[in-house]
């Protein structure tokens, strides 16, 4: 629903104050969809569209930090995507490679938030692994704030086959063999070498673009998540969007199995 521009900050102010501190998650994750249709609408090119999103980004984390959120998670990049025209994907491994730089600046100039980037970097071109390695590592000594997670080169997938790997690997270096290792697995174990090792799961995720379903986003940690689907294509989600997604998240009745 789109309101006349006179009523729009009325409508975004009287919905911020209806949310309750108390239902507020502490995680939330997003799929960034939408860019290439967004850019399609206008005749402008996917680039366009994909640039259009990252200039989002900042903004997004903006209203995360005023509203409370502790991480935030953005899935930047699917394993999928990976298979995209060449041209394409340059482009878009450019503007991912200029959007996380640009946020690492922020985060160690400002002490605003921390990057954590995860996904399969080896699947990518070595100068952007280094990179976002280097964005991730310039932001390491930040200790508040918000944490955010760069998803790229990502897939729900890839991130438990690379937990169970680094597990099996973490028992043999201890001496533990096969056996033992089968004998003592629980869930905790792998969870402790997930990507997102230390934080919260996400209480919500949101999908922009109409698209309804999750694509392997967050596949572990997303057991107990609450979903929401945006209409809106990335570029054009507003901050009143996401107030939306809180507050249909504080109305739900989360028993988590209880």
């Amino acid at each position: 629903m789109r309101l006349p521009n006179v009523l729009y900050g009325v409508y975004e102010k009287r919905l911020a104050r209806s949310l309750p501190p108390s239902s507020m998650p502490r995680h939330v994750g997003v799929i960034l969809d939408g860019n290439r249709r967004w850019a399609r609408s206008f005749g402008e090119t996917a680039a366009t569209g994909h640039r259009r999103g990252a200039d989002k980004i900042e903004e997004f984390l903006g209203w995360s930090e005023e509203l409370g959120i502790e991480v935030v998670t953005l899935w930047m990049l699917s394993t999928d995507n990976l298979g995209r025209p060449a041209s394409e994907l340059q482009d878009l491994l450019d503007i991912i490679n200029d959007a996380v730089g640009e946020l690492a600046d922020t985060g160690e100039r400002t002490g605003r938030w921390r990057l954590r980037v995860m996904g399969r970097l080896d699947l990518l071109p070595a100068a952007t692994a280094e990179a976002l390695r280097e964005a991730e590592a310039r932001t390491a000594a930040v200790t508040g704030g918000l944490q955010v997670n760069v998803a790229i080169g990502y897939g729900g997938r890839h991130e438990i086959a690379d937990a169970v790997r680094d597990l099996l690997r973490t028992r043999a270096a201890e001496g533990a063999t096969l056996e033992q290792v089968a004998d003592d697995l629980d869930v905790e174990h792998i969870q402790a070498h997930l990507y997102t090792k230390g934080q919260p799961d996400p209480e919500l995720l949101i999908r922009t673009s109409g698209e309804q379903r999750l694509s392997g986003f967050l596949l572990w940690q997303s057991a107990q998540s609450e979903f929401y689907f945006c209409e809106a294509y990335w570029p054009d989600f507003r901050r009143v969007d996401y107030l939306r997604a809180l507050r249909a998240y504080s109305t739900r009745e989360r028993r988590l199995g209880k």
